[in-house]
């Protein structure tokens, strides 16, 4: 069992490379520090806290939970974030989502998006200061000494601070302006290129070739990714037909933020996902109404970490109504009082 979950593990990791390798050329190599930062720290607390209970660490590391764990994690963060970020998400990631639960396959909501949504709460400002994407105007190089000073002591050998080099991301100049601005008004502010998102729209697109790879190779199934993208896209584009100045189109909510990331590497998560393939599907469905819904009224610009933790709530109810009935058996009655 071991061994099939590090098979899963590593070629999940694998498919992520197309990502992040875009976010490495959008946002330079802050990202591959946070990825590093967030494995080392889940590894670690994992054999902590397997230690704490008296076991050897050994058998829990080897299935590369922990290290899948602290990818998906770090590709999350913002590539500058402090290095505290990346230790406090993965000891809510690891120490209390999963091991608090009793390890791998018994914890009840996805791990990386506890860490996430703890961060994105406890620290807002930490977690939304990303980089201009290379390309966009302002966008400024940072090369990886000045990533490492600004991650571990806030500041580069010149003096300059994070604040002097981010600036607000696609979704988060939607949500400021989509009260005051037309669609045409809005698309040609700095974050956009031709309706779409800066580098958001190669990142996305980067992940979707992962998460292709991960179909292809029967390392996951279509329901829950087709579910979350079909219902966004449709609730999306009847919100748009109805008001295109106020309400972002498909384009916009499929490309940018999280999306095809969130479709493929989160929604899909074997474990606080449904188990059958129609409740798999429901699954999906609900999180993209979710995060429509979030994204156009809530106040976090990107909800794909809140749309799924919540229906990882409903992951068992959707269990019980949709795995089917072993051969032979029939449906259960009530025996009347």
């Amino acid at each position: 069992a071991g061994g099939g979950a590090q098979h899963v593990m590593l070629w999940v990791a694998a498919a992520t490379l197309p990502g992040l390798a875009m976010l490495l050329w959008h946002f330079g190599p802050g990202t591959l520090l946070q990825v590093v930062l967030c494995i080392g720290f889940g590894v670690l607390i994992e054999a902590l806290c397997v230690l704490a209970r008296g076991r050897s660490p050994l058998p829990a590391l080897r299935d590369c939970s922990a290290l899948l764990t602290g990818l998906l994690l770090g590709l999350s963060i913002p590539p500058l974030a402090p290095w505290w970020v990346a230790a406090v998400g993965m000891l809510f990631s690891i120490g209390i989502a999963k091991q608090l639960y009793g390890g791998l396959g018994a914890n009840l909501f996805n791990p990386a998006m506890v860490g996430y949504v703890v961060l994105l709460i406890s620290f807002p400002v930490q977690m939304t200061q990303w980089l201009p994407p290379a390309g966009a105007p302002g966008a400024v190089s940072v090369d990886f000494p000045a990533a490492g000073q600004l991650i571990f002591a806030g500041t580069t050998a010149a003096g300059n601070t994070l604040d002097g080099y981010t600036m607000a991301t696609a979704l988060d100049v939607v949500r400021a302006n989509r009260l005051t601005l037309t669609e045409t008004e809005l698309l040609a502010l700095p974050p956009f290129d031709g309706g779409l998102a800066t580098g958001w729209f190669s990142v996305n697109v980067a992940f979707l070739i992962g998460g292709l790879f991960l179909l292809w190779r029967k390392l996951t199934t279509w329901h829950a990714p087709l579910g979350m993208l079909g219902a966004l896209a449709l609730l999306s584009f009847l919100f748009h037909a109805h008001d295109p100045d106020r309400f972002a189109g498909p384009m916009l909510h499929l490309f940018s933020g999280a999306t095809l990331f969130g479709a493929f590497f989160i929604a899909t998560d074997p474990v606080s996902c449904a188990t059958s393939a129609r409740g798999r599907l429901y699954f999906g469905i609900g999180v993209g109404c979710l995060l429509f819904v979030i994204r156009t009224w809530g106040s976090y610009p990107d909800a794909v970490a809140f749309a799924v933790l919540l229906m990882n709530l409903s992951a068992p109810l959707l269990d019980q109504y949709t795995i089917p009935r072993a051969y032979g058996h029939g449906v259960r009655r009530r025996k009347s009082s």
